[in-house]
This record gives structure tokens, C-alpha cells and sequence, in this order.
């Protein structure tokens, strides 16, 4: 009997004593746990639209870890890594048993250390929580981690922390920083000899450097290649092949793209580990191209910024802030698509779009191009020569300065500075000016994103549309007026996309124009097609004169190249709206042929009569015609007051068939929707209204 209670209580104290043991165990796991969290220590990165990587940053220890989980990697790289460095992965719990009899019998025959017996648990044990030594104490506090870590982690997850965190050389942590410096690509596609070099360097990444030790390199690939040929993970031929493949023989740049947008996109969100933006890495890797590339054509100082934009959605595809981030002699650290300067004559185009929607003129009207004062105010031709009677389609192809004036002054600088401000585009006059006629030829400062914007209104047939800021993807067709009348912003378009390109430029279907500022300062080329709209700006970030910079010279041969280069189909530009089109000079009614006013922009001829004014139908009016319910449409009358007659009547600037003396008539619609109407008397005056047909 008492030896019964003896094994009883021995059984028992046995028991309190295990139980003891589990219990200090499980109060060491929680009061200890692995430092699992030093695993989010990742570099920040900043992906293109699609997902692709822009930009990544260093952590704060220097080293580049990109986040990386098995689906970011090769199938086949996994299963080799596993086969070659811990085989029973999926069935052990963070120790293998069997791999530790395995490695104390081959020390104890060998008198050295012929494998380790370490698993890919005990391995990111090791990485989150590097060893001072490679002690036997060491080891067992290593052993211990590996088991907490697999009782509070998935398989899965244990293997994205190896995939992050194994070194491979250098400041490189983890697959996918490896194969981007190793071979210059995502790991999610590997050759086998790829894969067998990130199975083999992470042992000793140092000493297996292939930029460095590239003996060692092949050696320990050709070790993994051969026990996967055993293991018949891979055929011994396809084995042979891949070790007779060289191996790197140095380490690449990881993607570097879109710098200044890269930077802003951590300033807006510095706690994100990832920036998702909407630029296109092929679009954004050309136009980087160009502008470095060009930027050295031109010489030292210069910079060139770019801004490329989907003009239907106002997403941002592609931005180049300066020619080269990191180039201190051009000041590459500054967002040249921010900074306001004179844009020279790149907003003519809208000038002649006013002018056209006013059905002041017609392409084909004649204009003066001769010296001429405005009230004091003498402009003068770049060339400093003068073509004398021109037709518009030429003034504005030759970017003639003084029939622009004309224009402007007709039109009216502040109705201009209105039209912009549909366009969400706020441009800049010196201090304590006014809009005045200067603004037509770069007197007022605007930034390239702005003028990209307004041009984006071009392309998207006179809908204003809101560039994003590249990261939020925030943009969308403004609500509101159109900058344009849809028949002017055709005619602007027909007339840009006739200009020659810059020499040694192809034809590429786009519409486009050029601007140079005041000092050879600042050169500019904005261009569309019926997609997408590219903005260019070339010139020193500190305003230094650039002797003989000009926007045909120097940034149109950039905006042809970039177009070329971005990877982007042209899209044909739009179809001539509804009454668009071009009457030869001969067919044009008496008051078209000619736009003929004295310098101060008042009619000489008719000085003391009242100007034309549409009085029925009156402006914004919903005229109910039947358009929409299908029943045959009426004709609306149209009523006018004062004017000199004969008075040509335009809708949607279709000329109507006869020229009248009388101040009625009529005209059939089309169909539904807005229209607008103009009158046009025997001055060249004119009139217009916008009105709903329904």
C-alpha cells in the first residue's frame, strides 16, 4: 500500500510538476512575446494606377524591405525554397526533430558541420530578432521564438515574414528588393536560375554577393540546382541549363519614377506604408526618359517639367517636376509644374476660340498684321517683321502678335480672364493691374498644370475639366459653362492641328501651340489629341535668361518626342461639330472677309450707331419646339435690335443661308439641346445668345 501511495504521489508531483513547467511557460510566451512587430518596418512605396512600383523608400536603419507575400513571388521559387531549406515546413512546429538528429549525426561523424538543422521559423526567429553570437544559448533562445512564432502565426504568414526579411547583400531585405536589384524585375516571374540564386544567397548574403564574390555566387546556386534535381523538383537537363546561365554581375537601381510627386504623396500621408497614385509607370518612364535626355541636349541650368492628363477624366498619367531630381545644377529639387512664369502665346489659342464663338471672324477672315498702337500699347512681332493682310488661320498658325491684340481687344481681356475662371484656372497679374491687352501675349503668370488644364477643355470639346493632383485620383468634368462654345473650340483644334511640326518631328494627329516669354525666359508647348493633353515647359528654375530658348525651338520638339515616347495610342482628334465648317475666304458674307477695326477697337464707320443686340429669343431661354417629343420641329423666330444692316445670322456658328435687311427671321433646329446664336452686322459687330431647344 505505501508503495502505491508513493507512485501515486510521485505520478501526481510529476503532474504538478509538468503542469507547473506548462504554466511558466505559457506566462514566459506572453510576458516575452517575439517581436513580430519589427516586421512592419517596410519600405514605403508609391504604385502607379496599375499597381506597379514608382518609388520606393529606405526604412530608418537604410535598408530596402519591400512588403512581399507568397503572392508576389514565383510558384516555383517557393518550392524550391522550401524543399532546399526546410522540407517538413508544413508539418513541424517550428522546430524539426528530424532535421536536428540529422545535423548532430553529421557533426558527431564529421567533427564539423555538415548542414544546420535550422527552419524558416526558426530563420525569421533569427531575423526579427538578430543574434549577437551563434552560441549554443543562442540557438535554444532561437528554437523558442520559432515556436511562439508558430503559435501565433499561420504557416503563410510566417513565410511572407521570411519573404520580407531575408537579407540578400547589402542593405537588400527580402525577395522582391532582391530581384528588382538583382535582375530588374518583380519576382513574380523567375527563371530557374533566378530562383535557385534567391534560394541560395540569403545563408551568407555577403559572401555570395554576385556583384562581389560571383565564384561564390555560382557555387552556392549550383548547390541548390543540384539537390532540386535530386529532390526532382526540376530535370537534371533543365538543371544543367540553368546553371550555365551567368549570374548578375551587378546591382540595379530599384524603380526611381515620379520624384517630386513620390515626395508629396508622404507628405499628404506619412503614416501610409503604401501611396496608390494615378500615373502610368510607362507613361511616366517616357516622359522622364525625354526629359533627361533632353535636358543635356540643352545644357547645364536648364530644367524641363511635363504634365500629361487624361482630358476626359483629368486624371494625371504622367508628371515630371524638373529634369532630374537629384541635379543640383538645375535646381531639380523644385516642382516646376507648380511655379507661375509668362506663358508667352500660349493663350492665343483661347483668344481666337472668343473670337470665333463671338462669329467675329472666320478662319479665313482677313486680318492686319501691321504695326499698330492700342492706346499706347505697341506690340511687335517676335521676328520683328510684319505679313500685313493675313488670314486668321495663318495669324494664329504663325502666332502673329498684333491681329492676337486685335482680337483681344474686341473680345475683351477680362471676358477672357472670366472664361477662365470656368476652367478653375486662376492666373496671376502683376501686382495692381488689371486685365488688359498685355494678357494675350504672357503678361500674367500661370503654372503649367493650369495652362495643361485649360487646354485639357480643348481636348474634351470645351468642357472644363479639373486636373487631379496625381495621388487621390480627385478629378472630374467641372459643373458649369463650357470654357468654349463646342463649334469654336473645333475650329481652334482644325487650325492647331495644321501646324508643321518642329523639325525632325513626325506628324502625330495632334493639335498644338508654342509660347516663348519675354527674355527667351521661359519656353512652352501645350498639345492634344482627342484623349489626352501634354503640357511642356523648358527654361532655369532660378528665371535666368536662356539665350535663344523658344517654345518651337526647344519645347515642341519635347512635346512631339513625349507623345511619341509615352506609350499611349494617338486618339483621333473629334469630328466637326454640328454647323462647324471652314468657308473658303470668297464664300464668306461681306462682314466675315474682313476684320477691320480703328487702333482704339471702336468701328470707324458706324461710331454713333447702337451695336446689334438679340432680343428674342433672350439669353439661357428653353424654347419648346418639339424636338423632344418627336413631333416635326417648328422654326423659332429670331428678333434683333439696332446693328447696320445687312445682318448675317450664325447658329452654332453655321452661317444661315441669306444675308438680311430685315430685323426678323427664322431658323429651323436641328434637334434638342443647346445652341448658340449670333448675329453679325454690316460692321462686323456682333451679338450671341445660348438657348435650350426642347
Amino acid at each position: 500500500m505505501a508503495l502505491w501511495r508513493k507512485l501515486l504521489i510521485g505520478s501526481l508531483g510529476g503532474a504538478a510538476a509538468i503542469a507547473a513547467l506548462a504554466a511558466g511557460l505559457d506566462y514566459a510566451d506572453r510576458a516575452y512575446p517575439p517581436p513580430v512587430d519589427v516586421a512592419g518596418i517596410v519600405s514605403k512605396e508609391v504604385l502607379d494606377r496599375d499597381g506597379r512600383l514608382l518609388r520606393a523608400f529606405a526604412t530608418p536603419e537604410g535598408h530596402w524591405r519591400l512588403k512581399t507575400t507568397a503572392a508576389d513571388v514565383d510558384p516555383q521559387f517557393l518550392r524550391m525554397l522550401v524543399a532546399y531549406e526546410d522540407r517538413r515546413f508544413a508539418a513541424h512546429s517550428g522546430v524539426d526533430p528530424l532535421a536536428l538528429l540529422r545535423a548532430a549525426g553529421q557533426f558527431l561523424t564529421n567533427g564539423r558541420i555538415v548542414s544546420g538543422a535550422s527552419t524558416l521559423s526558426m530563420q525569421v526567429a533569427r531575423l526579427i530578432e538578430p543574434r549577437e553570437n551563434r552560441s549554443l544559448l543562442a540557438k535554444l533562445r532561437q528554437m523558442a521564438r520559432a515556436i511562439q512564432l508558430e503559435r501565433r502565426l499561420s504557416k503563410a504568414e510566417i513565410l511572407d515574414l521570411y519573404l520580407t526579411l531575408a537579407p540578400y547583400g547589402g542593405n537588400l531585405e527580402g525577395v522582391r528588393a532582391a530581384s528588382l536589384a538583382w535582375f530588374g524585375k518583380e519576382p513574380k516571374r523567375l527563371s530557374v536560375a533566378e530562383a535557385a540564386l534567391l534560394v541560395a544567397l540569403p545563408q551568407l548574403p555577403e559572401k555570395r554577393r554576385p556583384d562581389r564574390h560571383r565564384a561564390a555566387a555560382e557555387a552556392a546556386r549550383a548547390r541548390v540546382l543540384d539537390r532540386m534535381a535530386v529532390s526532382e523538383l526540376i530535370g537534371e537537363g533543365e538543371a544543367e541549363r540553368a546553371g550555365g546561365e551567368a549570374v548578375p554581375d551587378r546591382r540595379r537601381q530599384l524603380p526611381a519614377f515620379a520624384a517630386h510627386l513620390s515626395e508629396l504623396a508622404l507628405r499628404k500621408e506619412p503614416k501610409a506604408t503604401e501611396h496608390r497614385t494615378t500615373l502610368d509607370r510607362t507613361v511616366q518612364d517616357g516622359l522622364e526618359t525625354v526629359a533627361r535626355e533632353a535636358a543635356e541636349r540643352l545644357g547645364p541650368k536648364v530644367s524641363i517639367a511635363m504634365v500629361m492628363a487624361d482630358a476626359r477624366t483629368g486624371e494625371i498619367l504622367g508628371e515630371v517636376g524638373s529634369a532630374d531630381y537629384f541635379d543640383g545644377s538645375r535646381a531639380g529639387w523644385i516642382d516646376m509644374t507648380r511655379i507661375r512664369r509668362s506663358p508667352g502665346s500660349a493663350l492665343k489659342p483661347f483668344i481666337y476660340g472668343l473670337a470665333f464663338e463671338e462669329g467675329l471672324v472666320a478662319q479665313e477672315t482677313i486680318v492686319e498684321d501691321r504695326p499698330s498702337d492700342f492706346s499706347g500699347y505697341r506690340p511687335r512681332n517676335f521676328d520683328m517683321t510684319y505679313q500685313g493682310d493675313v488670314s486668321v488661320r495663318k495669324a494664329l498658325q504663325m502666332s502673329l502678335n498684333v491681329p492676337a491684340v486685335r482680337l483681344l481687344e474686341a473680345v475683351g481681356p477680362t471676358r477672357m480672364m472670366v472664361r477662365f475662371r470656368r476652367a478653375e484656372v486662376r492666373p496671376v497679374l502683376p501686382p495692381g493691374e488689371t486685365p488688359g491687352l498685355a494678357i494675350g501675349l504672357g503678361g500674367l503668370g500661370i503654372t503649367l498644370r493650369d495652362l495643361t488644364q485649360l487646354y485639357a477643355a480643348l481636348a474634351n470639346r470645351g468642357m472644363p475639366v479639373q486636373l487631379g493632383d496625381g495621388i487621390t485620383g480627385e478629378a472630374a468634368v467641372i459643373n458649369g459653362d463650357p470654357l468654349l462654345d463646342p463649334v469654336a473650340v473645333w475650329q481652334v483644334s482644325d487650325v492647331l492641328s495644321a501646324v508643321t511640326p518642329p523639325a525632325g518631328s513626325r506628324r502625330l494627329g495632334i493639335a498644338y501651340k508654342t509660347g516663348t516669354s519675354y527674355g527667351y525666359r521661359d519656353a512652352w508647348s501645350v498639345g492634344y489629341d482627342g484623349r489626352h493633353v501634354l503640357g511642356v515647359w523648358v527654361g532655369r528654375a532660378d528665371n535666368g535668361a536662356v539665350p535663344g530658348l523658344t517654345g518651337y525651338g526647344a519645347a515642341a520638339p519635347i512635346l512631339f518626342e513625349a507623345f511619341s515616347r509615352s506609350g499611349l495610342a494617338i486618339t483621333p482628334l473629334p469630328r466637326a461639330p454640328s454647323g462647324a465648317v471652314r468657308i473658303a475666304q470668297s464664300e464668306l458674307p461681306a462682314s466675315l472677309r474682313r476684320f477691320s477695326t480703328t487702333a482704339n477697337g471702336l468701328v470707324a464707320t458706324v461710331a454713333r450707331e447702337p451695336a446689334p443686340q438679340i432680343v428674342y429669343p433672350p439669353e439661357g431661354a428653353h424654347v419648346e419646339l418639339g424636338a423632344t417629343a418627336g413631333a416635326d420641329i417648328a422654326p423659332l423666330v429670331l428678333k434683333l435690335q439696332g446693328g447696320r444692316a445687312p445682318f448675317r445670322w450664325l447658329a452654332n456658328g453655321k452661317v444661315l443661308p441669306d444675308a438680311a435687311r430685315r430685323r426678323t427671321t427664322q431658323w429651323m433646329p436641328e434637334g434638342a439641346g443647346f445652341s448658340t446664336l449670333t448675329v453679325i452686322d454690316a460692321a462686323g459687330r456682333a451679338a450671341s445668345v445660348r438657348v435650350f431647344i426642347e
